[in-house]
C-alpha cells in the first residue's frame, strides 16, 4: 500500500476545502437555520409530536442526512472530475498508484469534508433544540458509513460525467427528491398505506431511519435492515469503481 500517494491525494483535496472554508461552512449553517425557522418553528409549532418526539427534534437527523448525502456526492464527484477536465488524471493513471489508493485518497477526503459539515450542522441544530443522542456510537457509525458510501457514489458520478451538466443532473434530479421522499421530514407512518409500501423501495429511507433511531430510538424500518442496506450500497459502489478502473471506462478516452 502506497501511503505516500494516499496522503498526497488526501491532503491535496482537503487543501481545496480549506481554501474555500467560508463558503463551505456558511452554506450549511445558513440552510440549517432556515430549515429550523421554517419547519421547526413555523410548521413544527402547529404539529403534534411524532412518536413522542417534537417535530423540531424529529427533523434534525433528516436535515443532517440531507446535507451529508448532497455534500458527499458533490465533493467526491468534483474531486475526480476536475483532474479529468484538466487532463491531469493521466498523470495519476501513469503513476505507480493502484485504484484502491486513488479511491482511498479521494473518497477519504470527501467523506472527511462531509463529516466536518455534519458536525457543524448538529452544533447549529443544538442552538435551536435541546439535542440528545441516545446511541452516540451508532450515530457516528451511521454517519461515517453514509459519508463513505455516498462519497463512493459521487466518485462514480465524477468518473462517468463528461461535462459539468452531467455532474449535477443525478444529485439534482434523483438524489435530492429521494432524500425528501425518504422520511427526512416526516415518518412514513403518516403516509397512506399504499405510499408506505412504495417508500420502502427508496434506499434513502433506510439511511435516514437508522440515523434517526440512533438519536431517539424511533425508526420506520429495522435498524439491522438499515445497516445491511448501507453495507450493500458500499459493496455495489466499490465493485462499480473497480470495474471502471480495470476497464478504463471514461478514463482512457
Amino acid at each position: 500500500m502506497n501511503f505516500t500517494a494516499i496522503k498526497v491525494i488526501y491532503f491535496n483535496e482537503m487543501m481545496r476545502f480549506w481554501n474555500t472554508l467560508f463558503q463551505s461552512v456558511a452554506s450549511p449553517v445558513i440552510s440549517t437555520a432556515l430549515y429550523f425557522v421554517v419547519f421547526g418553528s413555523a410548521i413544527g409549532s402547529r404539529m403534534e409530536n411524532i412518536e413522542g418526539v417534537s417535530y423540531g427534534l424529529f427533523i434534525v437527523p433528516g436535515l443532517t442526512m440531507l446535507s451529508v448525502l448532497t455534500q458527499s456526492i458533490s465533493n467526491a464527484s468534483f474531486g475526480i472530475f476536475f483532474p479529468k477536465f484538466t487532463g491531469t488524471i493521466y498523470e495519476l493513471l501513469s503513476a505507480p498508484v493502484s485504484f484502491y489508493e486513488t479511491l482511498i485518497g479521494y473518497v477519504g477526503a470527501a467523506a472527511t469534508k462531509s463529516l466536518i459539515l455534519a458536525t457543524i450542522i448538529l452544533v447549529t441544530a443544538n442552538l435551536f433544540v435541546d439535542l440528545n443522542i441516545a446511541h452516540p456510537f451508532w450515530m457516528l457509525s451511521f454517519l461515517v458509513l453514509t459519508c463513505v458510501a455516498f462519497s463512493l457514489f459521487g466518485f462514480i458520478i465524477g468518473l462517468w460525467a463528461d461535462n459539468f451538466e452531467k455532474l449535477q443532473i443525478i444529485p439534482l434530479l434523483i438524489i435530492t427528491p429521494l432524500v425528501f421522499l425518504g422520511g427526512s421530514f416526516y415518518s412514513i407512518s403518516m403516509l397512506p398505506e399504499l405510499w408506505q409500501k412504495v417508500t420502502l423501495f427508496n434506499p434513502v429511507l433506510y439511511l435516514v431511519s437508522g440515523f434517526r433511531w440512533s438519536f431517539f430510538e424511533v425508526s420506520d424500518v429495522s435498524v439491522g435492515i438499515s445497516l445491511l442496506m448501507v453495507f450493500l450500497f458500499l459493496a455495489i459502489c466499490i465493485a462499480i469503481v473497480a470495474w471502471m478502473f480495470r476497464t478504463g471506462y471514461k478514463l482512457k478516452q
